[in-house]
């Protein structure tokens, strides 16, 4: 599992600056690719902060936040051997997607963002984005779900029944 965590997690940020790639060659000069119309476009933007834009030209701390979480991570993976494929994909997500947008901020100063479904007004995002939203929500379904250290109420019930005896 570790190699498919390491494989998986060097994919995700390849695919990540592949697409950053483009539009950034295609569309920084202000233009935009409209996709569905009214609903969804490619879009440059360069994002300077986190999520929504939040603490604009803090690098050095996402930098830092990072480099811990990414190396708690990799510890946790090499010392744990974790097996449950949940888990493993879920961290491999959110380390590609971290490490993805890591390398901008190190290397640019800033996030290349793109995606736009301007439909609800939501902000601007990318691939890196999408793989840390969506390894984020498969962690939160593996703790809830399946760790054997947070049992979901189908676990409780079920030690409850056990542990019942009949008088």
């Amino acid at each position: 599992m570790l190699v498919l965590f390491f494989i998986g997690s060097f994919i995700c940020i390849l695919l990540d600056q592949i697409t950053k790639y483009f539009a950034y060659k295609s569309l920084r000069l202000g233009g935009s690719i409209e996709i569905l119309k009214s609903v969804f476009r490619f879009n440059y933007c360069e994002n300077r902060g986190a999520a929504f834009g939040v603490l604009q030209n803090q690098i050095w701390f996402f930098a830092i936040i990072t480099v811990i979480i990414i190396g708690a991570v990799i510890f946790f993976m090499i010392k744990k051997k974790p097996q449950n494929k949940l888990l493993v994909i879920s961290l491999t997500l959110l380390t590609g997607g971290a490490l993805g947008n890591f390398i901008d901020r190190v290397f640019r100063g800033y996030v290349i963002d793109f995606l736009d479904f301007y439909i609800i007004n939501f902000p601007v995002f990318n691939v890196a984005d999408c793989f840390v939203v969506i390894g984020a929500i498969l962690l939160a379904v593996y703790i809830l779900f399946f760790s054997p250290d947070f049992p979901s109420e189908k676990k409780k019930k079920q030690v409850d029944l056990n542990t019942q005896t009949d008088e």
